[in-house]
């Protein structure tokens, strides 16, 4: 990105003003137009009421299908906007008919809410849950998991990008042994979709989950799932409304015969147009220029605390994005991210517990995670380091 195009971008992003914010992992800063639309819809709302509102926006409500579809490269069917991508992600799984000895294949750096979730069924239904092991890299090592297969594994289930740092999951390739095997393949996307070029087709994956908090850099509270068009009559939501499906007689009903089969009637209205908003900003910014500048400053961020006595950076991978986690030894996390927040710099905290399997495995106490953007830049990343510094002399006296 040129120096012109960042100035654009520092302008329409308000909150560039307030602090360092490498704490886009976890929740981005918005962009104006996000914010505009938001308000302007509650705005209407307040004026004419909330249905009358979303019949007067139902042209642009369902325009946001369309942008998200040319996002992630899929048809507007395959869409199901929800509250947030714990609810898409699990509005899919326990759509899945598993049954007792069933087999889910996972990665060891897969997050919580999810294993948590295959654990409630292992003690359910009777499945099992396997971790795939990881290469030398630390990524799912794709030998393992083609030896894994079975005719008793029922679904592959991948965090591609997971909280704890900057690893990228070679989705692709997974993606390559789950269709060769007739297996489903659900992605959680949520830390990647936003930072980089995501194409279902390539991926070739049954469902994936977003939520439009982070990388999108939407609003809180609304996400999206991607089911495969072919998938969608052959699954039965875990819970249905007047959204998903028809009352058709005192004793039956018809599910949606596309995606909207797993959303629920009640809609927050404004965020869902925040959402495409977002969606548009990014498309029209460009998802390879986002993903080269997001890499260059991860890099270069990961390159200087390399550099500095003391700071150990745990990522892993082979490609790495634009999560960058790291410790300082003899420095608990907490008091970093204290002492970084005092100073206007906002990071945050990567605990074992979120990614409990690979945690143990490294030894992963409490982490420090910076996660850049493309509206960052050199300089807030030379302050953050400078901070650091200083952090570490102040702890040596």
């Amino acid at each position: 990105m040129t120096m012109k195009n960042k100035t654009l971008l520092y302008k329409e992003t308000p909150g560039k003003k307030n602090a360092i914010h490498f704490n886009n992992a976890g929740a981005a800063l918005m962009p104006d137009c996000v914010l505009d639309a938001q308000q302007q819809h509650l705005s209407l709302e307040a004026e004419v009421g909330g249905y009358e509102a979303a019949s007067i926006a139902s042209n642009r409500v369902e325009a946001v299908y369309d942008s998200i579809a040319k996002l992630i490269n899929c048809k507007r069917d395959e869409i199901a906007i929800v509250e947030n991508a714990t609810v898409g992600w699990m509005m899919a799984f326990y759509s899945i008919p598993f049954e007792e000895g069933d087999r889910i294949l996972t990665a060891e750096a897969e997050y919580s809410s999810n294993y948590l979730a295959y654990l409630h069924l292992q003690k359910t239904k009777g499945i099992k849950v396997e971790v795939i092991p990881s290469n030398e890299y630390g990524e799912v090592c794709t030998q393992s998991l083609s030896d894994m297969i079975d005719n008793k594994v029922r679904l592959i289930s991948i965090t591609h990008v997971p909280t704890n740092g900057g690893l990228i999951n070679p989705i692709v390739e997974i993606g390559k042994i789950a269709k060769e095997n007739n297996i489903l393949y659900l992605v959680d996307a949520c830390q990647s979709v936003g930072q980089m070029s995501i194409d279902v087709k390539k991926i070739g994956c049954d469902f994936l989950s977003v939520t439009g908090r982070k990388y999108l850099r939407g609003p809180r509270g609304i996400g999206f799932l991607y089911v495969r068009e072919t998938l969608i009559e052959k699954l039965h939501p875990p819970m249905i409304d007047l959204r998903s499906a028809l009352w058709t007689s005192p004793e039956t009903y018809e599910l949606s015969k596309n995606a909207k089969r797993f959303e629920n009637w009640e809609f927050n209205y404004s965020a869902l147009l925040g959402l495409g908003a977002a969606v548009d900003y990014a498309l029209n910014i460009g998802l390879e220029n986002i993903e080269n500048e997001v890499q260059r400053l991860a890099d270069n961020l990961r390159t200087m605390l390399s550099e500095i006595d003391g700071v150990l950076v745990t990522d892993i991978g082979r490609r790495q994005c634009g999560i960058v986690s790291f410790c300082i030894l003899g420095i608990p996390a907490k008091e970093i991210f204290d002492s970084l927040g005092k100073k206007k710099i906002r990071v945050s905290i990567s605990k074992p517990e979120s990614t409990l399997i690979d945690s143990r495995k490294r030894n992963l106490s409490n982490i420090v995670r910076a996660s850049v953007h493309y509206y960052n830049d050199d300089d807030e990343i030379s302050t953050f380091v400078h901070e650091l510094e200083k952090i570490i002399e102040e702890a040596a006296t």
